[in-house]
C-alpha cells in the first residue's frame, strides 16, 4: 500500500465528510495544493500532520494506511436517527459483501 492508496482513502474520507480540499487545507493549516498532493499520491504528510487528518476526519492512521480494514467514524456530530441510518448502511454493505463472497 503506497502513497497512491493513501491519497485515495484521503479523498473518499474528506469528501464522506463533505469537505472541499480548501476547507480540509484550512482545518490543518495547510495550502490546498498540499492537501491536492496528497490525494494524487505525489507527496505524503509528516507524522505530526498524519495526526492532525486523523483527528479532523475522525479516522485511525491504520486506516488510512491500509493497515486496518475498518473504519472508525466519529458518530458524535450526527444525530441519533442519522447515527443509525449510517450503521444500517454499513450492515448491508457486510451482507452485501458476504453474500458476494461465496
Amino acid at each position: 500500500m503506497g502513497m497512491e492508496y493513501f491519497g485515495n482513502k484521503l479523498k473518499a474520507v474528506r469528501k464522506a465528510k463533505k469537505l472541499t480540499q480548501a476547507q480540509f487545507a484550512k482545518a490543518l493549516g495547510v495550502s490546498s495544493s498540499i492537501i491536492a498532493a496528497y490525494e494524487q499520491g505525489k507527496n505524503f504528510p509528516s507524522v505530526s500532520i498524519l495526526i492532525e487528518i486523523c483527528k479532523t476526519l475522525g479516522v485511525s492512521s491504520d486506516y488510512l494506511l491500509g493497515l486496518s480494514d475498518e473504519i472508525s467514524i466519529k458518530l458524535s456530530g450526527l444525530s441519533e436517527e442519522e447515527a443509525q441510518a449510517f450503521l444500517q448502511l454499513i450492515g448491508l454493505f457486510e451482507i452485501n459483501r458476504d453474500n458476494n463472497s461465496c
